[in-house]
């Protein structure tokens, strides 16, 4: 899974204006404060690592919590695939121009990291984390992993906006 992981990056930062993960303002959505320092790539990884620290302190405390770690992992790697396309400066530009033609934004980042996670391989368990790790999943039932990832994701806002490290 985790050569699908790097191609399902590359896929991603190939169909948008940005070279690497780097480069994407750090932020959680366009018009959220980003952060004051750090990339996405360091959110990425917090996501993934948060997730992993969720996920083994429930194992070690519950003996029959039972979840994939390599799906928590890649999902925690994964769930953000769609930023790409949805912070491009173009994409962007064009939506903000006539929102009435196709929304603002015209897709968000997590319906299309679905369609990026399945293009590039991912198996559907992480194409579903990618889609319901945000506002989106309060839609439909997430899997395990899933709420893993969506609560180190907003753990992750939420905690750095407390402590003063997101632009205000």
């Amino acid at each position: 899974m985790r050569e699908r992981v790097y191609d399902a990056w590359a896929m991603s930062l190939a169909a948008s204006g940005y070279t690497k993960i780097e480069d994407i303002p750090a932020s959680g959505v366009p018009d959220s404060p980003p952060m004051k320092s750090g990339t996405q790539a360091d959110h990425l990884r917090s996501v993934a690592r948060l997730s992993v620290a969720i996920a083994k302190e429930l194992r070690d405390t519950f003996e029959q919590f039972d979840v994939d770690m390599d799906e928590v992992i890649a999902g925690g790697l994964c769930h953000d695939l769609g930023k790409p396309f949805e912070f491009d400066p173009t994409h962007q530009a064009r939506w903000e121009s006539d929102p009435r033609k196709t929304g603002w934004p015209s897709i968000r980042h997590t319906v299309y990291g679905v369609h990026v996670a399945l293009s590039a391989g991912l198996p559907e368990k992480i194409a579903h984390i990618a889609g319901a790790h945000s506002l989106e999943g309060e839609h439909i039932k997430r899997s395990l992993a899933a709420t893993i990832v969506h609560y180190a994701d907003c753990t992750f806002w939420n905690v750095l906006g407390k402590a003063g490290i997101l632009e205000s």
